[in-house]
């Protein structure tokens, strides 16, 4: 472009712009860990150096290899040389997860304890401290709380929150947040997952890091202390990354889980105590004052609480209640039912019923304990059931056997709830 003499070239404002802001094409920014990488077993460049693809000496390979990994990488043309290429080998190998990671341990430290006491199926956790976060807000500070999830499971049953520090980095805690009704089954196919938010007021929370806990590396009735950097979500797992076999493997697991999942956890659990008065301890019992009970002795069951139960209605939650039936009831009189408890999958009830029966009456009964979701102006729904007699099987009929073997005494066990109860009111 010629421009005449005695006159300045004229440049509009948009191409001024464009000139101060696009100087060329910019480089990313390298981080500490990417000249001091280490390299995993299966690094594919380990296996292109020591190959020696374009037949140059070992000595020269290996001085080659020890300019790649500790000297910055070259920014060049594709064809100028093999040290870019190298580099980008060398980042696939780069362990992101590890705590040396500038990634991870931007996020902070979370320090936990874990323990799981077996006598009464409960699993607590204490939040400690958590060191080093990620500032959120605009002050550069945060306002962090710890939630726990059981994964697999589901979302708002399994969910237990600590309470909030506000403006710190250094939040302490000391909270004990407890699971209960976790059995050992739980304890060897569950993880824990920890992760630590920053709470906002005015928008939603925002994820600061987590933690996922293997339960089965935690002993029974033994704490176990963690100290771990927080990291990301781990992400999806890609199809391509697996051979067929093992996408068939993950496929069928993950087809099993789901199964399991739908038929055990997705309905929950239930705590229940039974305890068989004889006649000469029922007539100690207070609250009694009828004579005939007294003499005659009966069945007390007691509700104590439900765990981890199913979402029955559009906010997630349930209002649940339970119903308690001895059969064969010709006359209708053994139905008994508790409080119903609103918006919680996790109630408490701790109510005591009493049956009126004989100890050799008890060889034909069967206990049906069912636990409902109440709805006002339609028909409430039902969650699940447990149905406990000589003819049960597994947990239920060996819950029924103590309770005719240890006369007068309370036997407590938890029980899995079933959406499928053979002969129920349902």
């Amino acid at each position: 472009m010629t421009v005449p003499k005695g006159k300045r070239m004229a440049i509009s404002i948009q191409e001024n712009m464009a000139i101060n802001v696009c100087p060329g094409p910019i480089q990313p920014i390298r981080q500490i860990s990417a000249y001091f990488p280490r390299v995993s077993t299966t690094s594919n460049l380990t296996d292109s150096l020591l190959s020696n693809p374009s037949g140059c000496p070992s000595g020269a390979v290996g001085e080659t290899a020890h300019e790649g990994l500790l000297s910055p990488p070259s920014v060049g043309p594709a064809g100028s040389g093999g040290t870019l290429s190298a580099m980008s080998s060398m980042d696939t190998s780069i362990e992101v997860d590890s705590c040396d990671s500038d990634d991870n341990t931007s996020l902070g430290t979370l320090e936990f304890e874990l323990l799981y006491e077996t006598a009464t199926s409960s699993l607590h956790c204490t939040v400690i401290r958590a060191k080093g976060l990620k500032p959120m807000d605009f002050n550069g500070l945060a306002d962090p709380y710890v939630k726990l999830h059981l994964l697999p499971g589901p979302c708002k049953a399994n969910k237990l929150k600590t309470k909030i520090v506000k403006n710190t980095l250094n939040p302490v805690w000391n909270e004990t947040l407890t699971y209960c009704g976790i059995t050992v089954e739980d304890m060897y196919r569950k993880t824990l997952r920890v992760s630590v938010c920053d709470e906002d007021k005015l928008t939603h929370n925002e994820f600061i890091g987590e933690s996922r806990v293997a339960l089965r590396r935690v002993k029974p009735d033994k704490p176990k202390h963690y100290n771990i950097c927080l990291e990301h979500p781990p992400p999806l797992s890609s199809p391509t990354a697996m051979s067929s076999a093992l996408r068939g493997i993950s496929c069928y697991l993950k087809e099993w889980d789901s199964e399991q999942q739908c038929n055990l956890e997705e309905r929950g659990r239930l705590l229940l105590y039974l305890q068989f008065l004889p006649p000469f301890q029922n007539s100690e019992k207070e609250g009694q004052k009828d004579a005939k009970e007294q003499a005659k002795g009966g069945l007390c069951v007691g509700v104590r609480r439900c765990a981890h139960l199913a979402a029955m209605d559009v906010n997630g939650f349930s209002d649940p209640y339970v119903k308690i039936y001895l059969k064969p009831d010709l006359k209708k009189k053994s139905k008994h039912k508790t409080g119903v408890i609103k918006k919680t999958l996790n109630p408490e009830f701790n109510e005591e019923f009493f049956y009126e029966i004989t100890f050799n009456e008890l060889s034909t009964k069967t206990l049906e304990v069912t636990v409902w979701d109440y709805d006002l102006g339609r028909s409430n729904d039902f969650i699940g059931g447990v149905s406990l007699g000589c003819n049960s099987q597994g947990d239920a009929l060996q819950h029924w056997i103590d309770c005719l073997k240890n006369k007068g005494q309370k036997v407590e066990r938890w029980h899995t709830l079933t959406n499928d109860l053979p002969g129920s009111t349902i």
